[in-house]
């Protein structure tokens, strides 16, 4: 019996593929290990692919970090969303709290800290680590308080600005707890901080 071979891949699987490979090694290892600690060579072997189809990727080793870490933002922002549809929390005000509370949970898992509050700040620049925090966070906060004045659970106020302030905050919570010697106890602390100023702005 004749056996046909595997359909070949188009050049747009290929690229697809080796972008991805590399996007998985290189997140291992920036997970473990300092930035300025992993080689790209490391990266390419770990990745089972060439140097060369790692600059074809990527400009360079920073881009492909700034790669790695919005896609984790990406996730963080998805699988904070998926859980509070299934918790299906009393009103927008419980689901702020909760949501809050997700986020710091979600940091504080050791390779979402050392890339995204750790590495991310110092390699891409405090601007363009807003800024992809921001692309990521910053819609889901505002449609959340939106609904909230759309309820009545909190009043009229300037969504934008208050979106921005409550994304600020959470980055610093969650900076604080993966600084602190503590961290449960930072959790716990930043838990009640959290939950006393989206209590404050539904005042």
């Amino acid at each position: 019996m004749k056996v046909n071979p595997p359909p070949r891949r188009s050049q747009a699987e290929r690229t697809a593929a080796t972008r991805a490979s590399l996007l998985a090694a290189a997140r291992q290892l920036f997970s473990v290990n300092a930035f300025a600690d992993v080689s790209t060579q490391a990266i390419v072997d770990a990745a089972g692919v060439t140097r060369g189809a790692l600059y074809h990727q990527f400009t360079d080793k920073t881009e492909l970090f700034a790669a790695v870490y919005e896609e984790i933002e990406q996730e963080l922002v998805a699988d904070i969303v998926g859980r509070l549809a299934e918790a299906a929390p009393t009103d927008q005000r419980a689901a702020m709290r909760a949501g809050a509370r997700l986020f710091l949970d979600l940091c504080s898992a050791p390779a979402v800290q050392r890339i995204v509050l750790i590495d991310a700040p110092a390699v891409l620049g405090w601007e363009r680590w807003r800024e992809i925090g921001a692309k990521y966070g910053l819609g889901v906060i505002e449609a959340m308080l939106g609904q909230a004045v759309a309820d009545g659970v909190i009043p009229e106020q300037p969504l934008r600005p208050t979106a921005h302030v409550l994304l600020g905050a959470l980055d610093e919570a969650a900076l604080f707890i993966a600084r602190a010697e503590d961290q449960a106890a930072a959790t716990a602390d930043m838990y009640a901080v959290c939950d006393r100023l989206i209590d404050g702005i539904a005042r």
